[in-house]
């Protein structure tokens, strides 16, 4: 779906408004007054060659914010040059139509000069460190986009840096494209590479994400909506913390995603984490050929009960396939600035998981044509959760999810919890030192069959099941576990 802007061939130089463009003047006013005027009849703001110093501006309906070759739209270092919406953010737009960012050109943060700032403004007292943390929160730090209530947005080409919050947030938006756009943020915490709240209509193509947090994050904070119609593909992606990620907010739900053909590199956490943890509905979601070298996990697939106020979400028809992943021994996220954080509690590598509510299980997930490499050395003297006590893995539905969340989980390659109807085919995972863990352990889960497992590197490849029905190869030994 190409977005198709009403705009005419008009265009408004911000020179011709009076902007500097000598990376020092404040030009925001020259800026805004060429988009204003741009928008009355539609038309393309150009932003030159040049470095264009700027604090809020607030785009509109029918105008194509155009940064050409060589021009650079820099983020002011103040934070007093911000204005709040929403959120502090450099591009904003609220309830705007047809709006294009486009061209060659860069939007620059200055994320880690902002954070000083900000920094400077907490030393002063008039920012307030939230209660329990250690960093200004993301109320208080300007990110580069924010979009509310938007319909028909286009963002091509550009190149999107140095955020000090997150790059980029769509909340409640409809009819959005994005096309060759490069993101390259690590400037300081929480700098998610693009941020999708609840919106419909979405394709991410031919992106490039290089990001200080999740690389591309779908969540929902509205539980009377959700993230729905939503293709993403051809991407690459390095996240030091998951690649792809659904529910870090998961009021609402996420239905009808489809995810294919994508690169993942050094990412700390997961290349796909699908989550529902705040009443979300989950269902009907395609991830396919995925391609990831240095990670710290290959999926995760979590239904929990974190806020207990509202009722256990539900995750249903979930579809992954054609995964190529490769798990190394140590941190999988050399050369990043803020790197993720450690685990508190001791544990080996840990194995994929798909992990439902004990009341509401995890529906209808496939597996197919998955390969998957670990490194294995797994150690009794780290952590060790006996098969003969699976009950021993903890619950905690009331916890922020992560594939960490357990502790140690009791097998290597593929651990699932609370599953009612698993599919698996084509499934072959190597181990390249020995692991005293199984391979793989179901615990209540029900109507799983699998077909095609090949386990390399484990001379005794083993299922251990508890309170399960399963069918598996012959090569892989059944133990009943407790």
């Amino acid at each position: 779906m190409l977005v198709h802007l009403a705009l005419l061939h008009a265009n408004f130089n911000v020179r011709d408004f009076g902007a500097v463009g000598d990376g020092t003047t404040l030009d925001t006013v020259a800026i805004q007054r060429a988009i204003d005027e741009a928008s009355k009849q539609g038309g393309q703001v150009v932003i030159p060659e040049g470095t264009f110093l700027s604090g809020t501006l607030h785009l509109r309906s029918n105008v194509d914010l155009h940064l050409a070759k060589g021009a650079i739209l820099l983020g002011s270092a103040r934070r007093k040059d911000y204005e709040k919406v929403i959120w502090y953010c450099l591009l904003s737009a609220d309830k705007v139509k047809n709006v294009k960012i486009t061209g060659d050109g860069t939007i620059d943060g200055q994320g880690a000069k902002l954070a000083k700032d900000v920094l400077h403004m907490v030393e002063t007292g008039e920012i307030k460190i939230p209660p329990k943390g250690w960093r200004p929160s993301e109320l208080d730090r300007p990110e580069i986009i924010e979009m509310n209530h938007c319909e028909d947005v286009d963002v091509t080409g550009v190149t999107i840096k140095n955020s000090c919050c997150w790059v980029q947030t769509y909340r409640d938006c409809k009819n959005l494209f994005f096309n060759k756009m490069k993101v390259e943020s690590m400037a300081y915490w929480n700098n998610d590479g693009i941020d999708i709240l609840d919106c419909k209509g979405v394709k991410i193509f031919e992106c490039d994400f290089n990001c200080g947090d999740d690389g591309i994050c779908l969540k929902s904070d509205d539980p009377k909506s959700r993230c729905e119609d939503i293709a993403i593909g051809n991407c690459k992606i390095r996240s030091s913390a998951s690649a792809i990620k659904f529910g870090t907010s998961s009021h609402g739900g996420f239905k009808d995603v489809t995810i294919n053909t994508c690169e993942v590199r050094d990412t700390f956490r997961s290349v796909v984490a699908l989550e529902s943890v705040d009443g979300a509905t989950m269902e009907n979601i395609e991830v396919g050929y995925i391609k990831a070298i240095h990670t710290g996990n290959p999926f995760f697939i979590r239904l929990g009960h974190r806020t207990i106020k509202a009722p256990v979400g539900r995750v249903k028809n979930i579809y992954l396939h054609d995964f190529d992943v490769e798990v190394p021994a140590g941190r999988p996220d050399p050369g990043y600035p803020f790197k993720g954080p450690q685990f508190t509690e001791p544990h080996n590598i840990e194995p994929s998981s798909i992990v439902g509510h004990k009341e509401f299980p995890i529906e209808n997930v496939r597996l197919e044509r998955i390969k998957i490499r670990y490194p294995g050395g797994g150690s009794q003297a780290i952590a060790n959760v006996p098969i003969t006590n699976l009950s021993k893995v903890p619950e905690r539905a009331e916890e922020y999810p992560e594939f960490t969340m357990f502790g140690e989980l009791p097998a290597w390659a593929l651990y699932a919890r609370h599953v009612r109807g698993l599919s698996i085919k084509d499934f072959s995972v190597t181990l390249d030192a020995k692991d005293y863990r199984p391979a793989f352990v179901l615990d209540d889960v029900k109507d799983a069959k699998a077909t095609s497992i090949s386990v390399k590197g484990d001379a005794n490849p083993t299922l251990v099941t508890r309170n399960s029905t399963a069918k598996f190869p012959r090569n892989v030994r059944v133990i009943a576990g407790k």
